[in-house]
């Protein structure tokens, strides 16, 4: 390829998360990923997010020191064909670290979001567990059908937790988690969260806890109980994998729905000297997780970014080619 091609290409760079204080937040994403967000606790870190409650900053390239939020807006068409008319990203990417429980909660889809939240995006999401401790679970729906009078009165005196169906995780697990499901991290769990670009979380129980201020948490139970899905919930089933292999390279779908695409991919190069190459098409942008290892990232005329445990890579839509070189383990999402 030509110099002059080349420029016309786009090229990735990377992403600096902003953080955020939930009181259920532990030291992890400090203390494992090296954030170095001064917050006590760290509870999550928006990746790789536009939304107006946290927007990801660029902190590599030629749009050093903006916000994604912008970049994107004024150059629409990094994002893709398929979503440059929006002008903001349809996804968001985060870090959870739980050190304690979340609250029950549960979000809305699409339709109830447009028509009940001013236009917003309901929430889907996706969760991919990076760790987790000998006894962490999650709230996966409940373990067996429930009328919503029932359901209201458990909230109203604090009984619900006796209908919640807990399931333990383990780290590498994959759960996905629709609108209408009643859900919940548990302590101990440290997770990579993909979701629609959606800040919408109705709370139905949050165990009386306060925060900072010595406050309860706000609870949506009118919300809640409109959306939620009351049928029992079949225990999930892990997804069926398969590697795909590659020299120096190799991947396997974790999830794929209407709203994104994950895969988990391995790259080791370091008995080969063939680099891992990556590009996007003009069709949608892609996203790089780095969730263990480093390694490098070359491409253009010898440009360079360098990727550690925890960094966050926008590919944009019709990308230059890309080469991966080192011991990396990552999540690649599509939107």
């Amino acid at each position: 390829m030509t110099s002059k091609n080349m420029s016309l290409k786009n090229k990735p760079f990377l992403l600096k998360p902003i953080g955020k204080d939930y009181l259920w937040g532990g030291r992890r994403l400090n203390d494992d990923f090296s954030k170095g967000i001064p917050m006590q606790p760290l509870a999550e870190t928006w990746e790789c997010s536009t939304h107006h409650d946290g927007t990801s900053m660029v902190a590599s390239g030629k749009f050093k020191g903006l916000s994604l939020a912008a970049v994107l807006r004024h150059n629409p068409g990094l994002l893709g064909k398929h979503y440059a008319d929006l002008g903001e990203l349809p996804i968001l990417i985060k870090l959870i670290d739980a050190k304690k429980d979340l609250s029950v909660q549960v979000h809305p889809d699409d339709e109830y979001a447009f028509y009940h939240e001013n236009g917003q995006r309901g929430k889907t999401e996706m969760w991919y567990v990076l760790d987790a401790s000998h006894n962490a679970q999650i709230v996966y729906g409940f373990s067996h059908d429930i009328e919503k009078d029932v359901l209201a009165k458990s909230l109203q005196d604090g009984t619900v937790e006796k209908y919640l169906q807990k399931i333990p995780v383990h780290r590498d697990d994959v759960f996905f988690i629709k609108p209408g499901a009643v859900h919940a991290i548990g302590a101990g769990a440290l997770i990579a969260e993909i979701q629609e670009s959606s800040n919408l979380t109705y709370r139905l129980f949050d165990y009386n806890r306060v925060d900072k201020n010595g406050r309860k948490r706000e609870l949506h139970i009118e919300k809640a109980l409109a959306v939620v899905d009351t049928h029992g919930s079949e225990q999930p089933k892990q997804p069926m994998r398969v590697l795909k292999y590659r020299r120096g390279f190799a991947s396997e779908m974790l999830c794929r729905c209407k709203y994104f695409q994950v895969e988990r991919v391995l790259v080791n190069t370091e008995r080969c000297r063939e680099m891992a190459t990556l590009s996007s098409n003009g069709d949608s942008f892609k996203v790089l997780l780095c969730t263990n290892g480093c390694g490098i990232m070359t491409f253009g005329e010898g440009e360079v970014l360098n990727i550690f445990k925890g960094d966050c890579i926008f590919l944009p839509a019709n990308s230059i080619e890309v080469k991966l070189h080192g011991e990396l383990q990552m999540l690649l999402v599509r939107g």
